[in-house]
């Protein structure tokens, strides 16, 4: 027969680690930031959703000719940037803390967190580059699918 402890009693006392082991402030800077950032996502991400779905015509005006006008401009260019690269710091933080947490093995901890960082390297620099290498003016597209500043070529 198997027991089980009672989920009431008290949890014997961790080992507390030596000053040399602790880490500073990291976790408080990782707490603080997350705060912060979770503030100016929201104003980004509202941003974004006002400008893309209630000012104009709404979700059936966007396109390619939508995105290509939008990116442009430096101004959405680096608000995109912003919203990603902080959206994705913010969410890879979130998830570490989150393996921290629950992965018991430091083997395990290390493999996830080892692909959560590739996950997140792939999906900045992906973003990244396509945000600042987009062509909104490709040659050889349709005209009637170029957005009105591209001169047909």
């Amino acid at each position: 027969m198997t027991t089980v402890a009672d989920p009431k009693a008290p949890r014997p006392p961790r080992a507390k680690p030596s000053r040399l082991t602790t880490r500073g402030n990291t976790e408080l800077y990782g707490w603080v930031f997350m705060r912060a950032s979770g503030v100016i996502l929201l104003v980004l991400i509202f941003g974004h959703l006002f400008v893309n779905l209630v000012a104009g015509e709404g979700v059936k005006a966007i396109d390619f000719g939508f995105v290509a006008g939008k990116w442009a401009s430096p101004f959405w260019q680096v608000w995109d940037l912003l919203m990603l690269w902080l959206a994705m710091i913010h969410g890879t933080n979130g998830v570490r803390t989150i393996v921290n947490d629950y992965a018991e093995r430091p083997g395990t901890r290390l493999v996830l967190k080892s692909l959560l960082y590739l996950a997140f390297v792939i999906t900045v620099v992906l973003g990244t580059l396509v945000i600042f290498t987009f062509d909104p003016c490709p040659s050889g597209s349709p005209a009637d699918l170029l957005p009105s500043f591209c001169t047909a070529s």
